[in-house]
């Protein structure tokens, strides 16, 4: 029988009830080495790289073909060229972005400032705040624009204060002195110093990362009048014009963070010319220096992957490539993709899993001792909505506006970004695209939308060790796929997706009582994890507030994945395989989709950015909070994994 488990990499000297991490997946651990080009490794990135050569193949193909002028196939292959005609870059070095340096260089005032800021923008540059188009949260049949804080260059704000950070800041100044004085910029030293400086107090604007993901603390809808009341020091009219965005597009905006914007008004109303200029300068070659000649490439690299992830050596120029082409025509290359190399086999199979989920959802629920029965209605309502897309959308990006020239980098890098800027604006003031998607086919990962109320599988993450298609046994799988699928259900039930409604509103269907009991259990899942340093980096202690979304919907998915695997067996028991019960090859599927390892650096950076836990904690400590995890592998009181009852976690 095939089981759809891996056990090549299984660790016999560690037991299952100490370690399911480490037994299931130790022998790997031990033996294998993280790739130089890379911060981490496992079965995620096992998946990515398989794709990563596919889309290269594909791309090939299309660079190859004699493709007519405007089709995608012709964008795809020039834009890949461009990216890979290394002569020609060296030859040009720093000539591609000479004009908007001396511009940057050149200005003398804060409304020359925001001019070339402006215009910067709509080639590309990262500006002082993001800008996305979403659903309104408060009325998901419309779509508005969100403003959210930027302007930095480290990670966090944190870095920019904490003193555990005094390292990499002292790096990083010698890192800007140095691409200044690669691009012979004046005083590269004392201009270095003005960017941190700068950087320093845009940072201590900045919201945290635990306040920056509160759905209700982030939603603060402005008319354009009120934003610029908010800020006005910021020419708003100005940046419009120059950054050409359309009319229009600014009238209704939510404001991410509203004290960020004041504090970054108060800092243009004192305008420091120096800093901002150095500010603005750094940012342009900062941005464009992967695409610049090696020199740039290089010192771009050794602080940005090597300093902040420890990765030791840069990615092979293909490699680098096929990511530019899969960030600008991710849709046009996965529509081939998808010809190629997904079996719709597994898209028919995946639809019964899903059924499988909310159908346990709903058991789950209704058998919940903590909600009431009127809060319990409302959640099945919500689930009821849930919409799953399986493997690629219905229909695909129009890429017809987008020009791609085969020798023009720099110049491609501008059309792609007025491309997707002009197709995000596009949107406001039409009715929402429900089949749009935000993640192409290609990609190894799944996501929740709370404003859609949708669960999105993409074809690539269809595979073993998530999902085996030909496994006779479907234990794995629902240990696997079955337990992402009730992850990201569970994310319309985590701290800030159970906010939302089914229609993707955000609106309260609780009553108070439940959403205390339900605090209570989230209170005790962050104590948890603020508890655990992951081992490559003992230092350091997990975030328990900023990952409880993700820890949660681990949680959920978990429990629910294994209730969808009763319901799938029927009553009957499951069969023995491979030597292991069909409820311990469930609990073994899901520590083999964890199999990873991460460089020191790289752990570190995450656990101060990223909202998910180590994978060492996704897969042990949610296994410790199941009671269904102590039957199957009968765990007792002496056992590492043991957990006293009264301290476990169950919320769905």
């Amino acid at each position: 029988m095939k089981s759809g488990l891996d056990l090549s990499h299984i660790d016999p000297t560690v037991r299952p009830q100490d370690d399911l991490f480490r037994f299931m997946n130790g022998k790997w651990l031990t033996e294998s080495a993280i790739p130089e080009d890379r911060a981490s490794d496992g079965a995620f990135y096992w998946l990515y790289e398989q794709a990563e050569k596919q889309v290269k193949q594909i791309i090939l193909d299309q660079a190859a073909a004699k493709a007519a002028p405007g089709s995608n196939a012709q964008k795809i292959g020039d834009l890949y060229n461009s990216f890979m005609d290394e002569v020609r870059i060296e030859q040009l070095g720093i000539t591609p972005i000479e004009k908007d340096l001396a511009a940057a260089q050149a200005i003398t005032s804060r409304g020359e400032f925001l001019q070339r800021l402006g215009e910067f923008e709509a080639r590309g540059l990262s500006g002082l705040f993001y800008t996305y188009v979403s659903t309104d949260n408060k009325d998901s049949t419309k779509n508005i624009v969100y403003l959210g804080q930027s302007g930095l260059s480290l990670p966090d704000e944190a870095y920019y204060r904490e003193g555990e950070y005094q390292g990499i800041r002292d790096t990083f100044l010698l890192h800007v002195q140095k691409i200044f004085e690669l691009a012979d910029i004046e005083n590269a030293q004392a201009q270095a110093k003005q960017v941190l400086e700068i950087e320093t107090l845009i940072a201590a604007c900045h919201w945290d990362q635990v306040k920056d993901r509160d759905a209700e603390l982030t939603y603060n809808k402005r008319s354009f009048a009120e934003l610029t009341a908010l800020a006005p020091d910021f020419d708003w009219q100005l940046w419009i014009t120059s950054s050409q965005t359309p009319s229009g597009v600014l009238e209704q905006v939510v404001v991410r963070q509203p004290s960020y914007f004041e504090g970054l008004s108060k800092l243009l109303a004192s305008f420091d010319l120096p800093r901002w200029r150095s500010w603005l300068t750094w940012h342009l070659i900062s941005g464009a220096s992967p695409y610049l000649s090696s020199k740039f490439v290089d010192e771009n690299f050794a602080f940005y992957g090597t300093t902040l992830s420890g990765i030791p050596k840069l990615k092979d120029r293909w490699k680098r490539g096929v990511g530019l082409v899969e960030g600008s025509l991710g849709e046009a290359v996965g529509q081939i993709y998808v010809q190629r190399h997904f079996g719709e086999n597994a898209k028919t199979k995946m639809v019964e899993l899903v059924a499988n989920l909310i159908k346990a959802y709903r058991v789950s629920i209704e058998g919940l001792s903590w909600m009431s029965q009127e809060t319990k209605e409302r959640a099945y309502v919500k689930l009821e909505k849930f919409t799953p897309k399986i493997g690629y959308p219905d229909k695909w990006r129009d890429y017809s506006k987008l020009s791609i020239s085969p020798d023009d980098l720099i110049g491609n890098l501008a059309q792609i970004a007025k491309f997707s800027q002009d197709y995000e604006f596009a949107k406001i003031g039409k009715p929402v695209d429900k089949s749009e998607w935000f993640m192409t086919p290609q990609t190894v990962n799944a996501y929740y939308n709370p404003g859609m109320n949708e669960i999105v599988f993409p074809a690539a993450i269809l595979q073993p060790p998530f999902f085996d298609v030909t496994a006779d046994d479907y234990a794995a799988n629902y240990g696997g796929i079955g337990a992402v699928i009730g992850h990201e259900i569970g994310h319309g039930f985590d701290d800030q997706g159970s906010k939302y409604d089914g229609d993707g509103n955000l609106v309260n269907w609780w009553s108070d009582d439940d959403r205390g009991e339900f605090e209570k259990r989230t209170k005790k899942l962050i104590d948890q994890y603020n508890q655990l340093s992951p081992e490559v980096a003992p230092d350091v202690k997990v975030n328990g507030a900023l990952t409880v979304g993700e820890n949660i919907g681990d949680l959920g998915g978990l429990t629910i994945a294994y209730k969808a695997y009763q319901i799938s067996l029927a009553g009957k028991q499951p069969p023995v395989a491979d030597g292991y019960t069909g409820w311990q090859r469930f609990f073994m599927g899901w520590a083999q989709v964890w199999r990873s390892k991460y460089r020191s650096e790289e752990a570190k950076r995450r656990i101060a950015i990223d909202p998910h836990s180590p994978a060492e904690f996704r897969c042990n400590q949610i296994a410790s909070n199941l009671d269904e995890f102590y039957q199957a592998f009968n765990v007792g009181e002496k056992d590492r994994h043991f957990m006293p009852h009264n301290e476990r976690v169950r919320i769905w």
